[in-house]
């Protein structure tokens, strides 16, 4: 242990909650994240899309108000020690500094993120771009690094990329389509 970064001890305010910290704070993987940010053409037409932009923004939230938590936290630890040690310094010093107030923050950020999941995987998707972004939530949401190569994220990651490939190709092909339409209809009435 002595090469880990793991080998402290957590508080006892924060070791409960530690799984559920760390898998809120990835984010999803940067290449897809960059892809999914582009321009669209399914966008807003597909309601999974709309939800998990909401989730997205939900989900930054919630990692910012975790380290803005820990970091009351550790300023309350160090101002007056634990709350057993000093129960009502604990109270005065949360009550200036705000600990309670984020911890409830970072609570209803939580709820909110997890509500907005739960609203995701139970939309059905309309698009490859529906499909990509249900996935990409999933991978955020429990895969244990943005770059995990365990099974199965690496796996997954490449289904994602596959799906908004073939998205691409297809709306590709479907604006070559219109154009090629538009100029034949133009050629026809004399245009």
């Amino acid at each position: 242990m002595a090469d880990s970064d793991n080998s402290r001890t957590l508080s006892t305010v924060t070791q409960g909650d530690l799984h559920s910290f760390v898998a809120a704070s990835f984010p999803t993987h940067p290449e897809l994240a960059g892809r999914l940010t582009g321009p669209l053409d399914i966008q807003n037409d597909d309601l999974a899309f709309v939800i998990w932009q909401q989730w997205c923004a939900a989900r930054h939230q919630l990692i910012e108000s975790c380290p803005r938590q820990q970091g009351l936290e550790k300023r309350l630890l160090a101002m007056v020690g634990t709350p057993s040690e000093a129960p009502e310094a604990w109270k005065v010093a949360d009550g200036e500094i705000g600990y309670s107030e984020a911890i409830q923050e970072e609570e209803r950020a939580a709820v909110m993120e997890d509500e907005l999941a739960e609203r995701l995987w139970y939309t059905p998707a309309e698009s490859i771009v529906g499909v990509s972004v249900k996935l990409d939530a999933m991978l955020a949401k429990w895969q244990p690094s943005a770059s995990s190569d365990e099974y199965p994220w690496p796996q997954l990651r490449s289904v994602i990329a596959d799906l908004l490939e073939i998205d691409a190709e297809v709306s590709s092909r479907g604006s070559f389509r219109r154009q090629v339409t538009a100029a034949m209809q133009g050629a026809i009435h004399g245009v």
